[in-house]
């Protein structure tokens, strides 16, 4: 009988375990500075390289809202992302100074946070989707995925960052 409940209270510790990492979302907050990867192809002129946080940037979350603010060739930008999976609008610069909105629809999958972005450029309409997630030594990994130009097939990028 005591072996039966030594087994039932560590299968149900284990399970709890389990569910409890299972349900835990990252914690992005911090001010964050790119990790030179010296294999790295330098980045593109006018896109900043990485993608959504850039060469580094300050995230702000709580339970509602991901807010990041960097600084862009024009100034600041900063972009706010629902947590809950509902809509968040952004106004970004584009080529020209030309002002776009953007829409994004944030969700969690597991301890990463997936961000797709629609917008419209031009009358050309296309989709990116950014992923972040913290890896096991604590730095932040942003995933970018963009459609290729002129119909090419898509191009994806990974960045580092480190909190300062």
């Amino acid at each position: 009988m005591r072996r039966a409940f030594a087994l039932t209270t560590a299968l149900a510790l284990t399970f709890g375990a389990s569910t409890l990492s299972a349900q835990a979302k990252a914690n992005f907050a911090g001010t964050w500075t790119v990790v030179a990867d010296p294999n790295a192809p330098a980045p593109q002129p006018g896109r900043g390289g990485g993608g959504m946080l850039g060469q580094g940037a300050t995230i702000t979350q709580d339970a509602k809202t991901l807010t990041i603010t960097r600084q862009g060739p024009n100034g600041e930008i900063k972009s706010s992302y629902n947590l809950d999976g509902s809509e968040s609008k952004n106004s970004v610069m584009g080529r020209g100074g030309q002002a776009m909105e953007t829409t994004s629809l944030g969700k969690w999958d597991g301890n990463k946070f997936v961000v797709t972005t629609s917008q419209s450029f031009n009358g050309n309409a296309f989709t990116s989707t950014t992923t972040l997630w913290l890896d096991a030594n604590g730095n932040l990994v942003v995933e970018n995925e963009r459609p290729g130009r002129d119909g090419g097939a898509p191009t994806k990028s990974t960045q580092t960052y480190k909190k300062s």
